[in-house]
């Protein structure tokens, strides 16, 4: 019994805190690729990898008044971002390796679904009411990614491609509200609901669903 409450309150510790690792490293890797794409030289490479991996999360934690922001309290994170920057200039110029649009889905869609759930997650935590707290969830992954595209000069994806994007977001930062709600516990609700958005962002794309626009 003993043993058992001790994993839970270890997964309760730390199960947010790998979310946050995981997350910023995919978002990280979209921001690389981005950039990469765009054939930026070392720092604007940086720039475009940091602006993706931690804007949605500074911008969350500004609106929750919430401090140290994640990559101040973890400042390793920036010797990170440097590092995959440096390496990957390296390897891609040796390689001569073309990237698409499409290596960003999978990194993309991961981030999404874990940004989304544990940005859901940290505002429950923080006393916010659920609807608030699922704003906070799409916050967290499509900021991030909006800055990406603006600083390359790019209309933000987010807005334009037509797939579900936000929308995958704010369903799935409403299953988080949910799981909470039937006492899941925190690890779990993320867990499932990240897994769910990250699924359901794949489909989408794999299926070529649509949002309606508006017709001229």
């Amino acid at each position: 019994m003993s043993s058992a409450s001790s994993v839970a309150e270890w997964l309760v510790s730390y199960g947010t805190l790998a979310f946050e690792v995981i997350g910023t490293l995919a978002f990280a890797l979209s921001g690389l690729i981005e950039a990469a794409r765009k054939r930026l030289d070392l720092v604007g490479m940086a720039i475009v990898t940091a602006l993706a991996a931690f804007g949605g999360g500074t911008l969350r934690d500004i609106l929750l008044d919430r401090r140290p922001f994640f990559w101040v309290e973890n400042w390793g994170w920036i010797w990170v971002i440097l590092g995959l920057c440096a390496l990957a200039l390296l390897f891609m110029r040796a390689r001569h390796i073309e990237l698409t649009e499409r290596s960003m889905q999978w990194p993309d869609a991961l981030g999404l679904g874990i940004f989304a759930a544990t940005g859901t997650q940290i505002a429950i935590e923080a006393g916010m009411p659920a609807i608030i707290a699922v704003i906070m969830g799409v916050i967290t992954p499509v900021f991030g990614g909006v800055l990406r595209d603006v600083v390359v000069n790019e209309i933000p994806r987010a807005f334009n491609d037509h797939q579900p994007y936000a929308v995958v977001a704010f369903a799935g930062a409403w299953l988080v509200v949910l799981l909470n709600a039937l006492n899941w516990g925190a690890f779990w609700s993320v867990s499932i609901s990240a897994a769910a958005i990250v699924a359901l962002r794949m489909i989408a794309v794999g299926l070529g669903w649509r949002l309606p626009t508006w017709r001229v």
